[in-house]
């Protein structure tokens, strides 16, 4: 009986031991609805009047850098009347809330509202005046929001299936970190030089690393950065033919803008790449700062080959990757200020 006692004892501990209580996100539903689809709740009048029409601008707008026209995020109108608990359960939602008794005019943000992960943004005003006024001040705000809640599910995702072997030549080469998906793997390794991707029979993701020493005042005027780009993947990046090599396309001019995220200050390029001397060419995006000690330029390169397929959400998906990268034992702002 005393060993029966002490064996119940056991059982018991371990029983408590595993109620922890859950949060509350961990308690709610899993998202519904596709990549880089948002549900504009929005009565009828108001999406085909000049609220519609900003905010289809806004987030229906032509995703840029892209070889077809895509939009940056794929809309679905609900009217108010039919929003009910199916699609409360979708991964991004804009709520249109207009109503004399509106007070304070402004977009209120949430997270994991009705179901994990998601976003909610509503949007407040007492008329549609006042509405479209708001959509317009916070255009750049509400766009980012959703690109965020688009990117942390990628990253979460990566971190939770991730390609543990690349972290220590990312490490090695950079001072910090970022999470891979299992499907990448290291194409290429010389000093100063990662190439990592996920080749498909018609689909390329590819991450390039490096570092260069810098010299100047203005590393990060466009000229520069796009030379610099130039040379190192000459050398690093051959085609598939003898004499052929990735470079920047000149059909468009790449863009540059100033961002800070995770604490690092950086500059983001978009442009194309096209093959020297062949007819591949795609997308891409760069990410471009000092290391910690100031000696070095450091660039995370995120490019997609997919002539076959529409490329928003395979450039979303290895854009993302560049998100999750942090200096090793680092902690900040999970925000993107620009």
């Amino acid at each position: 009986m005393k060993r029966f006692g002490i064996v119940l004892a056991f059982f018991a501990i371990l029983l408590l031991s595993g109620c922890k209580p859950r949060s509350r996100a961990q308690l709610l539903p899993n998202v519904s609805g596709k990549a880089g689809e948002i549900i504009v709740v929005i009565d009828r009048d108001n999406w085909e009047g000049e609220n519609g029409v900003a905010i289809r601008g806004l987030l229906g707008s032509d995703c840029p850098y892209l070889a077809q026209r895509e939009p940056l995020f794929s809309l679905a109108n609900v009217p108010p009347g039919s929003f009910n608990n199916m699609f409360k359960m979708h991964r991004n939602i804009l709520i249109l809330n207009v109503s004399p008794e509106c007070r304070k005019e402004g977009v209120v943000y949430y997270r994991n509202q009705w179901a994990q992960p998601q976003v909610v943004a509503q949007i407040n005003a007492p008329d549609d005046a006042s509405a479209l006024a708001v959509i317009k001040s916070e255009g750049e705000k509400l766009s980012e929001f959703f690109e965020q809640g688009e990117r942390d599910r990628i990253v979460a995702n990566a971190a939770k299936y991730e390609e543990t072997s690349l972290r220590e030549p990312l490490e090695t080469l950079t001072g910090g970190t970022m999470h891979f998906p299992s499907g990448y793997k290291l194409k290429k390794k010389t000093d100063g030089f990662l190439w990592i991707a996920d080749e498909k029979q018609y689909t390329i993701q590819a991450v390039l690393v490096y570092r260069y020493p810098a010299s100047s005042n203005d590393e990060f005027d466009l000229s520069r950065l796009i030379s610099r780009r130039n040379e190192i993947l000459k050398e690093q990046v051959p085609g598939m033919f003898d004499g052929t090599y990735m470079t920047t396309s000149t059909a468009v001019a790449p863009t540059t803008r100033s961002l800070r995220y995770h604490g690092i200050d950086f500059m983001e390029t978009r442009g194309f790449w096209e093959v020297e001397g062949d007819f591949m060419g795609g997308p891409f995006v760069s990410h471009a700062f000092y290391s910690p000690d100031g000696k070095d330029i450091i660039v995370l390169e995120a490019f997609v080959y997919a002539p076959k397929y529409d490329k928003r959400q395979y450039l979303r998906q290895v854009e993302s990757l560049l998100f999750s990268f942090e200096w090793k034992n680092a902690t900040g702002s999970s925000q993107v200020s620009h």
